[in-house]
């Protein structure tokens, strides 16, 4: 018996599969022979008196929603026309059960959010009711992918929200801050930082403050960062932890690898090892943050901002009562994440180049005690090949009590025809969650969804993506700040937050306010920014038919070779800290062990892409040799020259620093403890 064909048809109608194959389909050779899953093509012709008549058995199964097809061989040699067969059957196939990629409908405002999308996606629909602000939190759901879409669908045509005004005639009775954020997730624990400086910080927030659609996950030497600045004490840090894992996991479906992609399971103790209670901490940042003398404004939409020389005027609008609100401040921070209109008017087509779809849920109770142990997490799981176009991984998270959160995704390159949809993924989500962990869903108490887009950027150099403005500045998803591998734009701010802390305190106080100065302001590293293509292979490109396995014999390709790594590998390699050698190492291993893996990223890739990573590549070998030739002394001479330095030449002192923190990035340690932030002074050391 040899396997001939492994396909997978995008359809969840596994049933009407089955009927075409059996009753339409019709094989040039061959006798067909119904059976329960499918048919036998049997060939009486070649039959001998030692050898029984040769056959092909064909059958489907569904799994995630999806149809899978498998052709195998029952003789000891070729049957004579077998490829032909194949070719045929392939392409009628496709033809019959194309890819399609569904928007959702629009929306008639005198039906419910629950109404109208019910005939589309019942299931979603189904669970939604359960959860306590279901109604509310579906219609975020439909808003967030219906934005996500414009943007991805619309990139020449922007909509302008960014506007250069000098007239200067805002009304003076108008509040004056330094600093205005836009976006109160992300946004209030950078906000929190720079109000205790002293500055006075505005934050603007479209839900009520404090709400979340994502739980956090995070490790301890990670959250020690928000420790070192003085944002959180130890005991606050602990107050916020829901739970502590012993070990998180990572492992891909293998069943259809060969052997030299099957891989044990990734075990790492000190990755995202720390979930975190995200609402608890979101209010611990709000206290900090009026304590500070600063302001939160939620339920309140940003419309647009006006830039002059002097200042940025932003108009909002509260939406409980339609009041227009204007406030004026010396920098405007964009943390809107994937639907900031800011981000998508700067940078256009290259806003975002891929992105992770990501839903789920917090999940009260009603899982079995033996489904699963509250120490351990699942970091990344797959158990099933490519689904309509998606290789689609699992994340779990236990925390406080009983409660577990879940979430399901996949890496996704930005195309216009397939935008991605968080609707779509609900609607697999719900229904293949027992096939991912054993469970009743109508036995689950359900506390409340968890969703979001989160983008990536292919960076290749510090200055190809824009992230300022003159008197604007990105931060966090709307800066496309996150790791390549497993996108914890969380994970990547907070560890960045010393150094944009540090160098955005700097531009304030000596007024360093253009575009030119703030664009140094930037968490670029070149040893993330050549993990893009692992990303990239990992996605399956709009139009493309990939074998299903595919993805997963990636993924178990690069996590195998880690998990046969001493614990340290894993642990600097996932939290941005991997060096060159290391790299290359780790890479050479990988295509000496798979040598198919780089014909697999150059189809998926392609050959422009492939060239743009080169790019980077060379870069990261251009900053190893930098890095070794300086990190060891400029940034000490940088603390000794700092006192006339910054007096003499603030625009010179910023880029020394902005340079002496590139230096430090990504080692293979974490970086020493940054000083307790101060209105006095700042050193790099």
């Amino acid at each position: 018996m040899e396997e001939l064909l492994y396909i997978e048809i995008p359809t969840p109608d596994t049933d009407r599969v089955r009927s075409w194959l059996q009753q339409e389909w019709q094989p040039n050779l061959g006798v067909s022979v119904i059976t329960p899953e499918g048919l036998r093509l049997q060939f009486p012709a070649a039959a001998t008196a030692i050898t029984p008549s040769p056959e092909l058995s064909i059958f489907v199964w569904s799994l995630q929603r999806t149809t899978y097809l498998k052709v195998f061989r029952w003789a000891d040699r070729a049957i004579a026309g077998e490829g032909q067969i194949l070719r045929d059957l392939t392409t009628k196939v496709r033809q019959e059960f194309p890819t399609t990629h569904p928007a959702p409908p629009e929306i008639d405002p005198h039906q419910s959010i629950f109404e109208a999308l019910e005939p589309y996606y019942p299931t979603t629909v189904k669970y939604f009711r359960k959860m306590p602000n279901g109604e509310a939190d579906l219609q975020r759901v439909y808003w967030w992918e219906k934005r996500w879409r414009e943007g991805v669908k619309n990139p020449q045509q922007p909509k302008q929200v960014l506007f250069r005004n000098e007239s200067n005639l805002t009304p003076l009775s108008t509040p004056k801050y330094d600093l205005i954020y836009i976006g109160g997730a992300l946004g209030v624990i950078h906000a929190a930082v720079m109000a205790r400086l002293g500055y006075r910080v505005l934050l603007l927030e479209r839900l009520p403050f404090g709400r979340m659609n994502r739980e956090w996950n995070i490790s301890r030497d990670e959250f020690q960062r928000l420790i070192d600045l003085d944002l959180f004490t130890p005991a606050e840090f602990e107050g916020v932890i829901a739970r502590e894992y012993v070990d998180g996991f990572s492992k891909f479906f293998d069943a259809n690898n060969p052997p030299n992609c099957q891989a044990k399971v990734l075990s790492t103790p000190t990755v995202l090892n720390i979930c975190l209670d995200a609402e608890a901490l979101l209010r611990v940042c709000g206290d900090k943050l009026r304590q500070a003398g600063g302001e939160i404004w939620d339920e309140t939409e940003f419309s647009r901002a006006d830039v002059s020389a002097q200042e940025t005027v932003v108009t909002s609008q509260h939406l409980p009562t339609g009041e227009t609100r204007i406030a004026r401040g010396r920098l405007l921070v964009d943390a809107m994440g994937t639907a900031s209109p800011i981000a998508w008017q700067l940078n256009g087509v290259h806003a975002f180049d891929s992105v992770c779809p990501t839903v789920g849920a917090a999940i009260a109770s009603g899982f079995e005690p033996q489904v699963w142990d509250a120490k351990y997490g699942d970091v990344l799981f797959s158990h099933g090949d490519i689904s309509r176009g998606r290789q689609l991984i699992w994340e779990l998270f236990p925390g406080a009590g009983e409660e577990i959160t879940v979430y399901l995704f996949h890496y996704h390159q930005v195309n216009p025809e397939n935008p991605g949809s968080l609707l779509e993924m609900y609607e697999d989500f719900f229904t293949i969650l027992p096939e991912y962990r054993r469970c009743d869903l109508d036995k689950l108490v359900w506390r409340k969804p968890t969703f979001g887009y989160i983008p990536g950027h292919f960076t290749v150099s510090s200055s190809d993506r824009v992230v300022a403005f003159d008197r604007l500045i990105a931060i966090g998803d709307a800066a496309s700040l996150q790791s390549p591998l497993v996108f914890t734009g969380f994970g990547s701010l907070v560890r960045n937050l010393p150094r944009l802390t540090h160098l955005l305190d700097t531009a304030l106080k000596h007024d360093l306010l253009d575009r030119s100065a703030l664009n140094q302001i930037r968490a670029y590293q070149s040893n993330v920014a050549v993990t893009w293509l692992f990303s990239k292979g990992m996605m399956v490109p709009t139009g493309m038919s990939l074998p299903p396995a595919r993805i997963n014999a990636t993924l178990n390709t690069f996590f195998g070779l880690l998990a046969n790594e001493p614990p340290a590998v894993a642990d600097t390699f996932i939290k941005d800290r991997t060096d060159w050698v290391t790299f290359n190492r780790l890479a050479l291993k990988a295509a000496s062990q798979n040598p198919a893996l780089l014909w697999w990223i150059w189809k998926i890739a392609g050959a422009k892409d492939i060239f743009r990573w080169l790019g980077s590549y060379l870069i990261f070998g251009l900053d190893a040799i930098v890095n070794f030739l300086f990190s060891g002394w400029i940034p000490a001479l940088a603390t000794q020259i700092q006192p006339w330095l910054e007096s003499t030449s603030p625009r010179l002192w910023l880029r020394l620093l902005a340079f002496s923190y590139t230096l430090k990035a990504g080692t293979t340690r974490p970086s020493p403890p940054s000083p307790k932030l101060s209105t006095d002074s700042l050193t790099v050391g």
